[in-house]
């Protein structure tokens, strides 16, 4: 049964999952999907082609599914698919996919969208991710698992933040982060390990130990980046949370690596 207040409105063709809450005064296009258990609590849009998994909570004044705030948008039918166990905060806004970037805007589940963040088109978000107050990402950006984007940053459309990165509040955020990495600054650099998130989730000394070599290794004065990341492959390779920096370092970039202000690691 949906528990559906008589201010709301919900447009027919929507489709609803058992023991929903959709408050006063919510608006629910037609072409929407609500999971099982999914809280609207007052005022809250959610429009366009917008699924919402199970156990979703979302606050009031957000703008979930309509528009992509993007010139080049031409009415496609995009889509914008949001996993279960999200808490959207207030006035945070989320926009679906355009025809430049795969029709579809992702996010992942379990993840915190704090008061006023902003997930533009074509973003692709993982699990448990965290966005804090007023956090914004431009349009393709791709957050990886438990990442954390401090409040007040902004994230260059393009970039990629890796798993278990932190960005720091007030950032401006114009390349690439590595996973496990930790930026900050108004044009952001790479200031070192994000050694808290890592002890948070249960890593091992041993590969926290092998991680920061790594890293000192990798962002070391001598030779090119290339050069040391090949070295650090074939010394550390063999370790999965290193691998992880390699892999994704090796992988296609639109906008570089974000690096060390000063040129080498700390």
């Amino acid at each position: 049964m949906a528990d559906i207040h008589p201010t709301a409105i919900v447009e027919e063709g929507a489709r609803l999952g058992d023991d929903i809450r959709i408050g006063p005064y919510c608006v629910v296009g037609a072409a929407v999907e609500l999971g099982r258990g999914v809280v609207l609590e007052s005022h809250v849009v959610v429009g366009g082609r917008t699924r919402i998994g199970d156990n979703s909570h979302i606050f009031p004044f957000a703008s979930i599914g309509l528009k992509p705030q993007d010139l080049k948008f031409k009415g496609e039918e995009s889509e914008l698919i949001i996993g279960k166990g999200n808490q959207i905060r207030e006035h945070v806004t989320m926009n679906p996919g355009t025809a430049g970037g795969g029709l579809v805007t992702r996010v992942g589940d379990n993840c915190l969208f704090m008061v006023g963040s902003h997930v533009a088109h074509d973003c692709i978000i993982g699990d448990n991710v965290i966005m804090a107050n007023n956090a914004t990402l431009a349009g393709h950006v791709s957050l990886g698992d438990n990442a954390i984007i401090g409040g007040l940053s902004a994230v260059h459309q393009f970039v990629r933040i890796g798993h278990h990165a932190m960005v720091g509040g007030m950032s401006g955020v114009e390349q690439d982060v590595i996973p496990f990495g930790s930026v900050t600054g108004d044009r952001a650099h790479l200031q070192g390990l994000n050694l808290v998130g890592l002890k948070r989730h249960g890593f091992e000394r041993e590969d926290i130990h092998t991680l920061r070599n790594a890293y000192r290794l990798l962002f070391a004065d001598e030779g090119t980046l290339s050069e040391r990341l090949s070295d650090v492959a074939k010394v550390f390779g063999e370790n999965s949370v290193v691998a992880a920096i390699v892999g994704f370092m090796r992988s296609e970039s639109q906008r570089g690596i974000c690096q060390p202000r000063d040129g080498h690691a700390d």
